[in-house]
């Protein structure tokens, strides 16, 4: 007898060779990805890096002074929590792990001078850390207070000075080593992924325009209207580039590699500049034409005239944005770019003049100006000295 999920059409593919064939694979193949994502040149420098600090303080915890010898884990411990893919970010967790360290000790020697650590005194030194930890701007150092109260009280018992002393002695050795492996060996500098982010979201904006201007030679309403509905992942992707910008002035800061490569870093932050404005105004372009077409009530409305004349200006502005990186072809495009607005312009003060609405189509008009504006000042800036 079969069960109910063999016969049910709803379980079907459990008995379907080719589906489940093709589940597998999907499995294989997100499963591969992850690897991949996770397996990169970057992250296996910095697993080795992080793996070569945590050897290196279990080697040297042992030729800590005094008790702190005897508590040689905690080195390798300061280590890793110290280690992070920027030698700024390694610089400031682990200053705050080891500010967090001393406060949450503080928080301990109150309670072991009378109390040992029974169950009233464990939840008073944890909800204490806890209240302390919250103080703003602590970053690391709020889960390291209740966390360092809760080791000297239990752990160090009697002997809580000598534990609080060599706790805090080996983590800031631990922490020591972290920074100087990270500043020493191949310091991190995320610069590369700039550059292919800033063009990636370039060509996005030009091959939006470029449908733009398609769409406008389509009948009425347009055949295909996804470019109406970019305006939010244009936005979007302008984040990623800021956060990739971002990442890159973080990866910059305390990284003598950074010196070689300062005015990569100024380009790209130019570049961001530009691009972000150039985005607006292309999204400004989205919102108004989408409103011309979709919503019968919003008041815009574009001539037929100017379609024609619409449409080539979003295609040399197009063309202009996808190629502003070519130096010996701006000016040429400029050109091109401020006649076919020009004729646009006219062409909407012809029809101005006839007493027809032509309001949406003054305001790409205005935006495509803005976007030439854009470039022109993006190509007389040059590169930065």
């Amino acid at each position: 007898m079969r069960s109910g999920k063999e016969t049910d059409p709803k379980f079907a593919y459990l008995s379907s060779p080719r589906t489940a064939a093709r589940a597998s694979r999907t499995a294989v193949r997100a499963s591969a990805g992850a690897v991949r994502h996770a397996v990169t040149l970057n992250r296996l420098m910095f697993a080795a890096k992080t793996a070569l600090a945590a050897g290196l303080a279990w080697y040297v915890a042992p030729l800590m002074p005094g008790p702190a010898a005897s508590y040689p884990y905690y080195a390798p411990l300061g280590a890793l929590v110290s280690m992070y893919p920027t030698v700024a970010d390694t610089a400031r967790h682990g200053l705050q792990s080891l500010l967090g360290l001393g406060l949450g000790i503080g928080v301990a020697f109150v309670f072991t001078s009378f109390t040992p650590p029974t169950a009233l005194a464990v939840a008073a030194v944890v909800g204490i850390g806890v209240l302390i930890g919250g103080i703003p701007r602590m970053g690391a150092a709020s889960d390291w207070v209740p966390m360092a109260a809760l080791f000297v009280l239990v752990i160090g018992g009697a002997n809580a000075e000598s534990f609080s002393f060599a706790y805090i002695l080996q983590m800031a050795a631990g922490v020591a080593i972290g920074f100087a492996v990270n500043w020493l060996i191949f310091p991190p500098l995320h610069l590369a992924g700039v550059g292919r982010s800033v063009a990636a979201h370039r060509q996005a904006l030009s091959r939006q325009l470029a449908d733009m201007a398609a769409a406008m030679r389509e009948s009425w309403p347009p055949n295909h209207e996804d470019w109406a509905g970019r305006s939010q992942d244009l936005a979007a992707t302008a984040s990623e580039v800021r956060k990739a910008v971002h990442d890159a002035e973080l990866s910059a800061k305390a990284n003598p590699r950074s010196r070689r490569h300062r005015i990569d870093l100024q380009r790209d932050l130019r570049d961001l500049r530009y691009v972000e404005r150039a985005t607006f105004h292309v999204q400004d372009i989205t919102d108004v034409l989408a409103s011309v077409i979709w919503e019968k009530n919003a008041g815009t409305f574009i001539p037929p005239d100017v379609i024609n004349d619409l449409s080539d200006a979003l295609d040399s502005t197009a063309g202009l944005i996808g190629q502003w990186n070519e130096p010996d072809q701006i000016p040429e495009l400029l050109e091109q770019t401020r006649d076919a607005v020009e004729k646009l312009s006219e062409s909407v003060a012809d029809v101005a003049s006839r007493q027809a609405p032509v309001n949406a189509a003054a305001s790409v008009a205005m935006s495509l100006r803005r976007i030439i504006s854009v470039v022109s000042n993006r190509a007389d800036d040059g590169d930065p000295d």
